[in-house]
């Protein structure tokens, strides 16, 4: 447990980030009695890639505790006023969960989803077994030929059936997505202002000192000091700067790295009958997925087949201009819907994931006392930031009691599924998970 703050160090953790995870770690450590302050170079809660991010909620993962985790995530976004202790008052206030379910395609290259399944069998996960014919019934005019392996438009061979037609796929009922991203980091935000949480905005750090091996706060951009005994990087595609602030090595083995992504927004076909309700889809036929969007738009984007290499950014100087990629992936989703209609200038996102080599995240200590990391998370974590938030929280008070993390990993008890993590699945020191999709997917 915290102790009691000193006049010179009124704040127990700094948390490094204000974006869907920060806010939720806020939350959780003020919950436990922390005074916390989050820093953030940004004008306001969620503004940087958390307001970027699809926001799906879905409880298919390639391992089983990151199954078990985006479970329990589900239960929080549905009933997320309970899940903030939020009043009946505040509810308008609210970003909502918009139910959907999620479609995900039997293909070859994920081995027909058989490992997805035997993780969602052990998880009491329902599901149902949808024919070529269902998937008709849902998505009129949907065209289930084979195009795998999925290419870009300037390949020869794209767009060439490449020999016999989809089967089926697997209809996740538990799924859908939040409808404001950013919304729901404010609303982690006030939740944990309510709890004394104490926020700072357009404020940059630029350096974390370290005495006898142990973090004493930041330093600011104009020179502030700001003193406490815990920082939590939770940075997203600042992150790997923000370590290299530290003074000295956090000892991270397996890497992550800022890589940009591109998500472009297609009206669809009439004949579809898509809407705000409309299914998520994922197929790895084509490598793209896709939800619903604003105004009944689609969402496409990438599931990073080896034909989207991955282009690593500076996350302060990119460019949001969308290119020839977010035309690839439209183009490649028109295979499933041919009276599509591509427009030569789309609109769309684009902004900067922190991913780390195998797509899972890092929720961890670092070889700094009182240094933290809850890092690598974009693209796949979104969903989960409610549960990062305790397990954050609750490793941290381990360490913090003397516990060690390193040696013998916490095992963290999820609230609504029953099931214990393993947290040295997220481990710094890891190797490569090579039960991992390595794609966004996770």
């Amino acid at each position: 447990m915290p102790l009691p703050t000193e006049p010179d160090r009124p704040y127990d953790a700094i948390i490094i980030g204000a974006g869907i995870i920060g806010c939720a770690i806020a939350l959780s450590m003020t919950r436990k009695g922390y005074r916390t302050l989050n820093i953030d170079a940004l004008p306001a809660a969620g503004y940087g890639s958390t307001s970027s991010s699809a926001a799906v909620i879905r409880t298919y993962y390639s391992t089983l505790d990151g199954t078990a985790m985006a479970l329990e995530g589900y239960h929080d976004w549905s009933d997320w006023r309970s899940c903030l202790e939020a009043s009946a008052e505040e509810e308008d206030g609210l970003a909502h969960f918009i139910e959907t379910g999620t479609l995900v395609m039997k293909t070859p290259a994920d081995n027909h989803q058989k490992q997805v399944l035997e993780h969602a069998d052990t998880l009491k996960i329902p599901y149902r077994h949808w024919t070529a014919d269902d998937i008709r019934n849902a998505l009129p005019g949907y065209d289930l030929t084979c195009f795998a392996p999925a290419r870009t438009m300037d390949d020869d061979a794209f767009g060439t059936p490449t020999g016999g037609a989809l089967q089926g796929g697997v209809f996740f009922p538990l799924g859908g997505y939040v409808d404001d991203p950013q919304l729901a980091a404010r609303n982690l935000k006030d939740a944990a202002a309510r709890r004394g949480a104490d926020f700072r905005f357009n404020t940059r750090v630029v350096s974390i000192p370290v005495t006898a091996n142990r973090v004493t706060g930041v330093v600011c951009e104009s020179g502030e000091t700001i003193r406490a005994g815990i920082v939590i990087n939770v940075g997203g595609p600042h992150s790997g700067r923000i370590n290299a602030l530290v003074d000295g090595a956090p000892g991270i083995r397996i890497g992550h790295r800022p890589l940009r992504q591109e998500v472009v927004q297609i009206r669809p076909p009439e004949s579809l009958g898509y809407s705000r309700q409309g299914l998520i889809v994922s197929d790895n036929d084509i490598g793209c997925y896709v939800k619903p969007g604003s105004g009944g738009q689609l969402m496409i984007g990438s599931q990073n087949p080896p034909c989207d290499p991955h282009l690593e950014m500076d996350p302060d100087d990119f460019s949001r201009d969308l290119t020839d990629r977010a035309l690839t992936y439209a183009y490649r989703f028109s295979q499933r819907l041919p009276g599509l209609g591509v427009s030569q200038h789309p609109v769309g996102i684009a902004d900067l994931y922190d991913a780390t080599d195998d797509w899972l995240p890092i929720y961890d200590r670092s070889d700094i006392d009182g240094y933290y990391l809850a890092i690598g998370t974009s693209g796949n974590q979104f969903k989960n930031a409610p549960v990062a938030g305790r397990l954050m929280a609750d490793l941290i008070t381990r360490c913090e009691d003397g516990g060690d993390h390193d040696r013998d990993p916490l095992q963290f008890r999820l609230r609504h599924v029953d099931h214990t993590l393993d947290t040295a699945t997220f481990s710094r020191k890891r190797e490569l998970t090579r039960q991992s999709s390595f794609s966004v997917l996770g």
